[in-house]
């Protein structure tokens, strides 16, 4: 089977959709050693890409916007140029890993949509341009054979949205990334503390800081956590911080000094991808409070790396979470601090749920990822066995 990818975000790791090709595309070469896949993108490739995946072909295509980023760059790339070179090709199927299927497909064509945020949060539908691309890539949508979407939330979603036929939409979940497992040995948990000037014991949030990754409501919980444990589990709130304070991206720190917890908040910045799983693995307790997720990748990086976790019961989460973490309604924030209190202080508890998150994050992995992505290729092309 000639399988064509949509490699737009093929170099941007940072970016979900840039994760999940990561992932995906060696553990469908694992399940299936026949499969001919061609990524195709506008970018030039690392040359070192077909020493580091031989099974793997990688295809530039000339576009009008050589060495371009732009956005009329890419809406032009995924609508002229990636059908085109699919047909030119002589694939049998084109699978583009995110929210930016073509409107005339030239080949068959499953899309994997992550989720439909601009559509369903207001603050994210942005400007006019946007509104028209979301537009666009919604009507492209119905053009394709089956899509392919992270939780059965986003599944509701795109039915409501996008008035799709039920069985053209289908979950398929994703996995923690295998580095993401327990440290080896409490030497680890030292030298990652050191490296990022944190506590013995800390609370941690790992994430974005846009307004529904909800970082707000946590820290107003967390005036009830400071009152009932003082200084001893301060809340490290890793990432990236937002350059300006706007709605869209408030500032955590200007809502701690407001609240009176300046001194119970630290910062480490920006954590190096090889450094996250340690980071989960040295904390107390992680807390995703998140008010929207189309899976909520973190909840389970987190469990596989041996931390209680406490998050929300939005959206997608609870089918991540199962029993393995403790869920709250992402706007009360005085409920939210009760099972940070417990876990930090109770540690039959704290063990108990770090043995449910490992229980729970068995159920998910790529190799499952790439045999029911498998399967949905396999009914698209009409290929069996």
């Amino acid at each position: 089977m000639k399988i064509a990818v949509n490699a737009w975000f093929w170099d941007n790791p940072a970016v979900g959709s840039g994760q999940y090709l990561k992932y995906l595309l060696p553990a469908l070469l694992e399940a299936d050693g026949r499969l001919d896949i061609t990524l195709i993108s506008p970018k030039p490739f690392d040359p070192a890409l077909p020493e580091r995946y031989p099974h793997l072909k990688f295809h530039t295509v000339k576009t009008p916007f050589a060495n371009q980023v732009s956005n009329l760059a890419k809406v032009w790339f995924e609508q002229i140029t990636f059908p085109r070179a699919c047909r030119k090709l002589g694939v049998d199927l084109a699978h583009v890993p995110y929210f930016g299927s073509p409107l005339a497909p030239s080949v068959p064509t499953v899309v994997t949509i992550h989720d439909l945020i601009p559509m369903v949060l207001p603050e994210y539908r942005g400007g006019f341009l946007v509104r028209l691309y979301t537009s666009l890539v919604a009507a492209a949508a119905l053009q394709a054979k089956i899509i392919l979407t992270d939780s059965e939330a986003s599944r509701r979603d795109i039915l409501q949205k996008l008035g799709l036929p039920a069985e053209q939409v289908r979950v398929v979940y994703l996995a923690p990334a295998p580095h993401f497992q327990p440290a080896e040995t409490w030497q680890q948990l030292v030298e990652i503390k050191k490296k990022y000037n944190l506590p013995e014991n800390f609370v941690l949030y790992l994430g974005g800081y846009d307004v529904r990754k909800n970082v707000s409501a946590l820290l107003h919980a967390y005036t009830w956590v400071s009152a009932t444990l003082g200084d001893q589990y301060p809340l490290v709130l890793a990432g990236q911080m937002p350059a300006t304070d706007t709605p869209f991206f408030p500032d955590p720190l200007r809502i701690a000094r407001e609240l009176g917890l300046a001194d119970s908040v630290i910062t480490p910045g920006w954590v190096a991808e090889e450094d996250r799983p340690l980071l989960y693995a040295a904390a107390t307790v992680f807390v995703y409070p998140s008010r929207y997720e189309g899976f909520g990748l973190p909840v389970l990086e987190a469990m596989a790396c041996g931390v209680p976790v406490v998050t929300t019961n939005a959206a997608s989460i609870p089918e991540l979470a199962g029993p393995a973490a403790f869920q709250l309604d992402p706007h009360d924030t005085k409920h939210m601090a009760a099972p940070i209190i417990r876990l930090c202080t109770e540690e039959e508890s704290r063990d108990m749920m770090i043995e449910r998150g490992f229980a729970q994050v068995e159920k998910f992995s790529w190799a499952k990822t790439a045999e029911e992505t498998l399967q949905a290729y396999r009914e698209v092309v009409g290929v069996f066995g």
